[in-house]
């Protein structure tokens, strides 16, 4: 007779009848997730939020929510997320990282030298970046086109208008943007 390994291949420890609960049953009860988590620091609370959503979704999917048919529809689920948000901030709580961050307003300034980029070539793209905020939607949309990976044209089809119009818009957007920074730099 062989043995089997422990937990290999076994049987799920409840025989009850697979649930498929839809992501936004789940959404509804985020209150219970958010209160089992509260004691996790606000900077780091979504992120794990989102873990224990994408976690118990993953779970449905696989068939691994299997309520009690004793209990009611709500009360079950509740519970059931309850466990993995409090498993998930257990973890959190014992990880190493948690445990060792330091968070700086600007680590840059703990280098003794400058790492990368040096820092007039920040200040400048900081200043870029200030332009491109007073921009309307359209032209800071047009200028950042030039840095995705398809042509003119695809992003034109994309928004399904003429491929002048869009390089008309592109030359707009990058004449206003190239006044914003004279009159920033002045």
């Amino acid at each position: 007779m062989k043995r089997r390994r422990k937990g290999a291949g076994r049987p799920p420890a409840a025989r009850h009848p697979r649930k498929r609960p839809s992501m936004a049953e789940i959404l509804a009860e985020r209150g219970i997730v958010l209160a089992t988590l509260a004691g996790i620091p606000k900077r780091d609370r979504a992120d794990v939020e989102q873990q224990v959503l994408v976690n118990a979704w993953n779970a449905v999917r696989r068939g691994l929510y299997r309520p009690d048919p004793r209990d009611k529809p709500r009360d079950a689920l509740r519970k059931w997320l309850h466990g993995i948000a409090w498993r998930l901030a257990s973890h959190y709580v014992h990880s190493a990282w948690a445990r060792r961050a330091v968070l700086h307003p600007s680590p840059l300034g703990l280098l003794r030298e400058p790492v990368g980029v040096d820092m007039h070539a920040q200040i400048e793209a900081r200043e870029v970046l200030d332009a491109m905020a007073s921009l309307p939607p359209w032209q800071v949309e047009a200028l950042l086109s030039v840095d995705s990976p398809e042509s003119l044209v695809a992003y034109a089809k994309r928004r399904r208008m003429n491929p002048s119009t869009a390089a008309s818009r592109l030359r707009i957007a990058r004449e206003a943007l190239a006044v914003k920074l004279r009159r920033w730099r002045r």
